[in-house]
């Protein structure tokens, strides 16, 4: 099974790597990477918090009031956090791999090319 993207999609821009490791995909997220993570993670804790329900029951068993609207904020503040970190990540290794507008990382990695 053939796992490498650019066999069956040839780049737009310049290639500064061509199969980047973790490492240099982390270290070469933006600013507006880092942006784009925060937000995502802040509207998801923000939709966990609001989702959760703040009506209690009537009948309570041994006097536990469940709230839910703590844990569903965690949950929701982990996925949001997981998926803004992959979609910086995805534009990141897009970016080294030529998929999106690289100019920033042609000038960076210039002596590389």
């Amino acid at each position: 099974m053939n796992t490498d993207i650019t066999a069956s999609v040839k780049p737009e821009y310049p290639v500064v790597d061509r199969n980047p490791p973790f490492t240099k995909v982390v270290g070469n997220f933006s600013m507006l990477d880092y942006l784009r993570l925060s937000t995502i993670s802040a509207v998801s804790v923000t939709v966990g918090y609001l989702s959760g329900s703040d009506r209690r029951p009537r009948a309570v068993l041994a006097g536990i009031k469940p709230g839910i609207r703590g844990p569903s904020m965690v949950t929701g503040g982990l996925i949001g956090v997981l998926g803004g970190f992959m979609y910086a990540y995805q534009n990141s290794a897009g970016r080294l791999m030529g998929f999106f507008p690289n100019e920033s990382e042609v000038a960076r990695y210039k002596y590389k090319l």
